[in-house]
């Protein structure tokens, strides 16, 4: 017996063959103990996803669409932005050209170049894309932020992020 081997271990059998120069072989696969179903848990769950596509709307989606509509009503969010707009806030338009630049980069990518171009891993042609416009978002929700700390303070950034959530979720449903 090999050393370091007990009787009743399957790993030394299963290194054995590859000692003498045998080709490796994959183990046998457990059966279903109620009898052979003709497939894998693997193969089952292909033919579910199959038949049964998932819905766009669940509660996740929901909630989150919800409470986008919930802080647009009272928040007075669509008045509150159009006053800072007024106001010439220099952080607001720094905010909003940035996002200007992230969605350009998004469009891009999703409408030119998977759609129309039929690149669907542009991330691995174009590996800048998405750190620049991860970049580009964060900044303009920064400045986003400061523009809007003067109206709600500290719970700007939640309120933001609830938003952007509720936006996410929107999209998400209409793709």
């Amino acid at each position: 017996m090999e050393a370091g081997a007990s009787g009743g271990e399957p790993l030394p059998r299963l290194r054995r063959p590859l000692r003498r120069g045998a080709e490796p072989r994959d183990p046998p696969l457990p059966q279903p103990p109620w009898g052979g179903g003709g497939g894998t848990a693997e193969e089952s769950t292909a033919v579910e996803k199959k038949r049964k596509p998932l819905s766009r709307l669940n509660i996740h989606s929901a909630f989150w669409i919800l409470a986008s509509i919930a802080v647009t009503y009272y928040f007075d969010f669509f008045k509150t932005v159009k006053e800072t707009v007024q106001a010439d806030s220099w952080w607001f338009a720094s905010g909003s050209c940035l996002l200007a630049v992230c969605l350009s980069v998004a469009f891009y990518c999703i409408l030119y170049l998977e759609w129309y171009c039929g690149i669907e891993d542009y991330d691995a042609q174009y590996p800048a894309l998405i750190p620049i416009t991860t970049a580009t978002f964060i900044a303009a929700a920064i400045c986003f932020n400061i523009a809007l700390w003067p109206v709600w303070s500290f719970m700007t950034p939640l309120l933001l992020f609830i938003q952007f959530m509720g936006v996410v979720m929107l999209v998400s449903l209409l793709g």
